[in-house]
């Protein structure tokens, strides 16, 4: 009997810790992809390139996505920067886009706040593809404009990210620094 009690007791707390504290779920619906033209309108942003880099990152709003770089070759609409950040979800639930690096795509990407502050975003209802597989967007598009803008953000990540661990590298030091005068003059 005790262990009947103590099983409906267990049953009992998971479902009522289900209920209270319930996890997030997402689901990608996405109606009719636009046609070359409604699609172009509609961007902020639309280039092909190689994909450099991919991060995972959690944004201010708590959502994790992927933050990636691309090496722009040509350029229909949006900056003319030789490297462009885009974010986009993990893919499934989220509509993400499962980009490979090393991998070339054409990319229409539009502005939004979704993950933090505004930065453009491209998803799986939008006509973003391998370039392999946008021949056909290519053709409607014509020939794009090369980047003019030089920019190496690459570069720039790096930079912040060895500043973030000299910082913390002296904060250690200087807390060693107060442990050991502390220690001297206790005895």
């Amino acid at each position: 009997m005790k262990k009947v009690v103590s099983i409906c007791t267990f049953i009992l707390i998971g479902a009522f810790a289900m209920i209270a504290f319930p996890t997030s779920a997402s689901a990608c619906s996405c109606a009719e992809v636009p046609d070359v033209q409604s699609e172009l309108n509609r961007s902020q942003s639309v280039f092909n390139g190689k994909v450099l880099d991919i991060k995972e990152k959690r944004g201010q709003k708590g959502y994790m996505h992927k933050s990636v770089l691309f090496e722009v070759t040509e350029v229909w609409k949006g900056p003319q920067q030789t490297q462009i950040m885009i974010s986009t979800g993990f893919g499934g639930g989220d509509c993400g886009i499962d980009f490979q690096k090393g991998q070339e795509y054409l990319v229409y990407a539009y502005e939004t706040d979704f993950y933090g502050p505004v930065a453009l975003e491209t998803t799986i209802c939008d006509r973003t593809n391998t370039l392999q597989s946008a021949q056909d967007d290519l053709t409607i598009l014509g020939k794009g404009q090369p980047p003019n803008e030089e920019v190496d953000l690459l570069s720039e990540e790096k930079g912040s990210q060895l500043f973030i661990w000299v910082v913390g590298v002296l904060i250690v030091g200087m807390a060693f620094a107060l442990f050991l005068i502390r220690n001297n003059r206790s005895k």
